[in-house]
């Protein structure tokens, strides 16, 4: 989850995944640390990788599309509710006051679905973009992990964000915490 939320919040960042070196054994883990000797790191920028990804092309270019859609009905009343207004400051002067409260009442109703469309449109265009890049994101998750365990890396982080996109399920410590806890 962090990982797909880091790139969709624009903390993208894959690209090429590179050996750089090795660590001592980390204590704590569930493995001998002889077996730790020789650790192999790797690196990738996730912007990289994304970009290049023509499935991330489209779905920018579908999202694209679906916001501008939003943007061109938000323009359009924006337009109605300048010339309501316009309107209304013009002719104010020679309304009643039952008029005026009208008018008043629809130039305010039009104002808020514009401010409610606006907050749809952004919670609609968000989702979308959730939607279109889930299975791209899962695509190159998938993608580092076959390669890290291919060429035998332990660990693979995003050089532009410093997160761990993969890491040997052996070196999770979660089970000894619990355990040292008292947690079953």
């Amino acid at each position: 989850m962090i990982f797909a939320f880091s790139i969709i919040a624009g903390n993208i960042g894959f690209a090429q995944a590179k050996k750089t070196t090795t660590a001592p054994a980390m204590s704590g883990s569930s493995e001998p640390a002889a077996e730790h000797s020789g650790l192999k790191f790797g690196w990738i920028v996730s912007g990289e990788l994304l970009a290049s990804m023509p499935e991330k092309i489209k779905a920018d270019t579908e999202i694209s599309r679906y916001a501008r859609d939003f943007q061109n009905q938000i323009e359009s009343m924006m337009k109605e509710y300048q010339t309501k207004g316009q309107k209304f400051q013009a002719d104010e002067k020679t309304m009643s006051e039952a008029i005026k409260e009208v008018k008043m009442k629809e130039i305010q109703d039009l104002q808020n679905r514009i401010e409610s469309i606006q907050q749809s449109a952004k919670e609609k265009v968000n989702q979308k973009q959730q939607d279109a890049y889930s299975p791209i994101l899962e695509k190159a998750e998938k993608a580092i992990n076959a390669v890290a365990k291919e060429r035998g890396y332990d660990y693979i982080f995003d050089k532009a964000g410093g997160t761990l996109l993969y890491g040997r399920e052996a070196d999770n410590i979660l089970p000894l915490v619990k355990a040292k806890l008292g947690i079953k």
